[in-house]
C-alpha cells in the first residue's frame, strides 16, 4: 500500500487529504455517472418468460459483448436484463468489474432450466460460476429471481431455449 500526502490551501496531513478527496469525489460524481452511462453498451433484445413474468433481455453473443456485459450501467428497468449466449456449454464464471449496479445471475441450461442462481455485489472481482456446464447466463437486478421464486430447477421460456414465450 502506498501513502500519498499533499498540501491543500497551505495545510498538510491526512485530515486535509480526506477532505480534499471527499470534495474531489463529490465534484466528479455526476460527470462519472454520465461518462459511465455513455460507455455502457446497448444490444438488441429478446423477450423471455419466467412463469408469468416477462423479461426484456439484451443479448450478448460475441466475446466483446460478453466482456463488457452490463458494465458502466447506472440503472436498469425492473424487468430488464442481459442474456449471455455462449457457443458451447461450459462452466461460466462472472465477476462485477466496472459494474455499478448490484445484480442477480441465473445460469441456464439449453432447455431453459435454471441450474443455479447467485447474487453479485457491484465493483467486485469475486467469481460467480455455474455449477454445471451451461450456454446461457441471465443477469437481472439484484433480488429479481428470489422475489419471484425462481431458483434451481425453474424454467425460462423464449426463442433462445427453443420454446415460445
Amino acid at each position: 500500500m502506498s501513502r500519498i500526502v499533499f498540501q491543500v490551501a497551505g495545510q498538510s496531513g491526512w485530515k486535509t487529504l480526506a477532505t480534499a478527496a471527499c470534495m474531489s469525489a463529490l465534484s466528479c460524481l455526476a460527470p462519472l455517472t454520465a461518462q459511465a452511462q455513455d460507455r455502457a453498451q446497448h444490444l438488441p433484445t429478446v423477450t423471455l418468460g419466467a412463469g408469468m413474468h416477462i423479461i426484456k433481455a439484451e443479448v450478448a453473443e460475441t466475446p466483446q459483448e460478453h466482456e463488457i456485459g452490463l458494465m458502466y450501467r447506472t440503472s436498469m428497468g425492473a424487468n430488464e436484463g442481459m442474456l449471455f449466449i455462449f457457443e458451447r456449454p461450459g462452466q461460466q464464471c462472472f465477476w462485477m468489474k466496472n459494474t455499478l449496479i448490484p445484480l442477480a445471475v441465473a445460469f441456464v441450461a439449453d432447455d431453459g432450466t435454471v441450474v443455479n442462481v447467485d447474487e453479485m455485489k457491484p465493483q467486485t472481482l469475486d467469481p460467480h460460476c455455474s455449477t454445471k456446464p451451461v450456454r446461457f447466463v441471465l443477469e437481472m437486478n439484484t433480488g429479481w429471481f428470489a422475489r419471484r421464486g425462481i431458483k434451481e430447477g425453474s424454467k425460462l421460456s423464449g426463442a433462445p431455449f427453443g420454446t415460445p414465450r
